[in-house]
């Protein structure tokens, strides 16, 4: 069978929107989406304005575009490593948490996690970049949410009665080592996160073996 001639236009389409979205979630994460414009990106990313402007037609498409592209490496770096090394239950929990850690402490991008940077910037700002936001971010605390479940259904957390409770605590914890490392530019609130998630996995009854690999 004749394979189908491949269409080169659009492969250097997709190279460009790629590298244009690159930049943008950086940008992003630092400007917020509302500082995307067509002529800052076109000058970080060497493309033309009307190149860009073809490539997302309005900026509102942009920003989903960046939503969708931010989800993508968040996957990549957090939730898919964890999945392929750890079997479920609170050893992935713990895993989860360290590649969080991880994702914020090493700069994947310049403002740190891109959904605690877009989430202040829209959370009291009604629309669909808002609800991709909101969604994205839902997947994240939903699969945390679960694979504590899991934890708790193996008796590795005996004393927890509530998961989504659970989640909650934890994310507030991993967002604010976030937050105030780029704010005092110090790695010393990693370092508290990492010792409030232990010490409150501790007093749910987690084997504490297990939970000393969160941060290692």
């Amino acid at each position: 069978m004749a394979q189908a001639p491949v269409d080169r236009r659009r492969l250097r389409g997709d190279e460009s929107r790629r590298s244009v979205l690159a930049h943008a979630v950086d940008t992003a994460t630092v400007d917020g989406l509302d500082g995307l414009t067509i002529g800052r990106l076109a000058d970080a990313s060497g493309h033309s304005k009307s190149g860009i402007a073809t490539l997302f037609g309005s900026k509102e498409q942009l920003q989903l575009a960046v939503v969708a592209a931010a989800r993508e490496v968040f996957i990549d770096r957090v939730v898919a490593p964890a999945r392929a090394r750890t079997p479920r239950g609170l050893v992935r929990v713990c895993a989860l948490l360290s590649d969080w850690l991880a994702y914020s402490r090493d700069r994947v991008f310049s403002g740190g996690c891109f959904f605690a940077a877009t989430s202040v910037e829209f959370d009291a700002r009604p629309g669909i970049v808002r609800d991709a936001i909101v969604a994205a971010s839902g997947d994240w605390e939903d699969y945390l949410t679960v694979s504590i479940e899991h934890a708790m259904a193996a008796g590795e957390l005996p004393l927890l009665d509530d998961a989504r409770q659970l989640t909650f605590e934890m994310v507030s914890f991993l967002e604010a080592a976030n937050t105030r490392s780029l704010l005092y530019a110090s790695a010393e609130p990693y370092r508290r996160a990492e010792v409030a998630l232990r010490a409150r996995l501790t007093s749910l009854g987690a084997d504490p073996e297990l939970i000393a690999s969160i941060g290692a």
